[in-house]
């Protein structure tokens, strides 16, 4: 793949398609490749894997090393920061049971995004103006330019990280489950496409990915401090609606609008043009499309707040990951809400 300062390609950038040319150009490119591999099975995925997989042991170990950081340093940091500021900030008992978790998704998303942005915006790298420049001089084992490695590094070792705490430390809600597919599918792709030397695409779906993410968790924390001491924070208040309507604009344009026209383009139909023999083409691609699937999952949760807000249902902002009024089934409290858990409501998620 292009490293950075490579060259858009002999016509420039190509023009990003409609979701017509998208599903016409992707699915003729698909069945192309179906038709004329010969010999498609588990012989050729283990051949693959043999000639092209390119991940050493020691990079798997400073994959463990760095989630295990990850929960120890989460650990630190509840402890010690968050929840002395929730405690000092006087939080009702639920909010401070929940704050420290998105206190830490939100600090380590808005670095995680901040850093992928520099990537495609503050170097030479064309990936996102121009898609199929992540598969322009694609060769198998090729180096992985050091400030994308470092990228993967932090981004597979935080959801080998992340599964865990799903798991042990996260308040358990309704779509858990989902959660919990969704960061190993994640940490697959991660692992999968730096091993293939696909880390070109890897940054732009990362991209387009984590800034929802940190508008989640910025609008869930004024959610928490706007009854901070027992009375209403005007401020607070208004942040978390203006959070919660840009994390829903941001999750349609990004995961529904660009993602599927800049990386599924690239990855079903791009791909084939620039390396015709790429390999592990339909299983890349079937993971991408279960995530996409998934982001549309999660978007019918937004559009189902959005009509009780509208219609009356819900007169204010709780929670932004459970609006339901139901309680969730076989509620798994965090770590850090059992101390709190006598006489609390369970946790509500948008």
């Amino acid at each position: 793949m292009a490293a950075a300062g490579t060259a858009a390609g002999p016509a420039g950038p190509e023009p990003m398609p409609s979701y017509a040319q998208l599903v016409q150009r992707s699915w003729g490119s698909a069945l192309a490749a179906a038709r004329g591999c010969a010999d498609c099975g588990w012989g050729l995925a283990r051949r693959g894997l043999a000639e092209h997989a390119h991940l050493a042991p020691p990079e798997l170990l400073l994959l463990a090393l760095g989630a295990l950081g990850w929960t120890a340093l989460r650990s630190a940091a509840t402890a010690r920061l968050f929840r002395p500021l929730a405690k000092r900030c006087r939080l009702q008992p639920r909010d401070a049971a929940k704050m420290p978790e998105s206190a830490w998704k939100f600090l380590f998303y808005l670095g995680a995004w901040s850093y992928s942005a520099y990537l495609l915006f503050g170097t030479d790298y064309p990936f996102f103006h121009d898609p199929p420049s992540v598969f322009y001089d694609w060769t198998p084992g090729m180096a992985v330019p050091r400030d994308i490695a470092a990228a993967y590094l932090l981004q597979g070792s935080f959801y080998g990280h992340s599964i865990y705490a799903t798991l042990y430390m996260d308040a358990w809600r309704k779509d858990s489950v989902v959660m919990l597919i969704h960061h190993v599918v994640t940490l697959v792709l991660i692992v999968s496409s730096y091993a293939f030397r696909f880390h070109n695409v890897g940054i732009l779906v990362l991209f387009l990915h984590d800034i929802s993410d940190v508008q989640l968790e910025f609008t869930k924390l004024n959610v928490y401090f706007k009854s901070r001491g027992g009375s209403h924070h005007r401020l607070h208040a208004l942040a978390a609606d203006l959070g919660c309507l840009s994390f829903s604009l941001s999750w349609f344009w990004f995961r529904l609008y660009w993602f599927p026209l800049k990386v599924l383009y690239a990855t079903c139909h791009s791909s084939l043009r620039s390396v015709p023999d790429i390999p592990f083409y339909f299983f890349f691609n079937a993971l991408l499309l279960l995530l996409t699937l998934m982001n549309l999952y999660w978007f019918l949760y937004i559009v189902a707040f959005a009509a009780k807000v509208l219609t009356g249902q819900v007169r204010e902002l709780k929670d932004v990951r459970e609006y339901d009024a139901a309680e969730a089934q076989s509620p798994k409290p965090s770590k850090a809400e059992k101390p709190l858990r006598n006489g609390l409501v369970k946790d509500k998620r948008f």
